[in-house]
């Protein structure tokens, strides 16, 4: 058992600063412990949406996209996409999903992902596709009923 002596020397010797800095670097973990998780969801959700999108699993793909969902600054709503995706299944369209590695950057509350997307498409017994596309895809995400959510989509070619 510490003296009263003993507690103050270990509070005003070096011990305090090695202790001080111990706990800012556990503190440091927790935080990018839980940055990791919320990125790390994110991504998931990505690859999710994905593999649903190529089995054309529309409410797969939509369970990852917010209520208020827009993509490309409003050119598509939710309702516009779900209505694509429903399409696609009904026509029983054949489309190859491919996502590059996905960048995570946290704005605030919200998480902002970057992304290539390589779509390709064509007959369902093709052995090669028809067409391909490129796209350079950035994505913003926020807390919806605690999961991660699609709110925002922009692309280009």
């Amino acid at each position: 058992m510490k003296t009263a002596r003993e507690a103050k020397l270990f509070l005003s010797g070096a011990r305090l600063p090695a202790a001080l800095a111990f706990v800012l670097i556990l503190l440091s973990l927790i935080a990018a412990c839980h940055r990791t998780l919320d990125e790390e969801q994110v991504r998931q959700a990505i690859a999710s949406a994905a593999t649903d999108a190529r089995n054309n699993d529309a409410d797969g793909v939509l369970a990852v996209v917010s209520n208020d969902f827009l993509g490309n600054d409003g050119e598509l709503d939710r309702h516009a996409l779900k209505q694509m995706l429903v399409l696609r299944a009904f026509r029983k369209d054949s489309t190859g999903v491919l996502i590059g590695p996905i960048s995570v950057q946290r704005q605030g509350d919200r998480l902002i992902a970057t992304f290539t997307l390589t779509l390709t498409g064509g007959k369902a017994d093709s052995l090669l596709p028809d067409q391909a596309d490129v796209f350079a895809m950035t994505t913003a995400w926020k807390r919806e009923d605690g999961r991660w959510r699609c709110y925002s989509a922009n692309w280009r070619r």
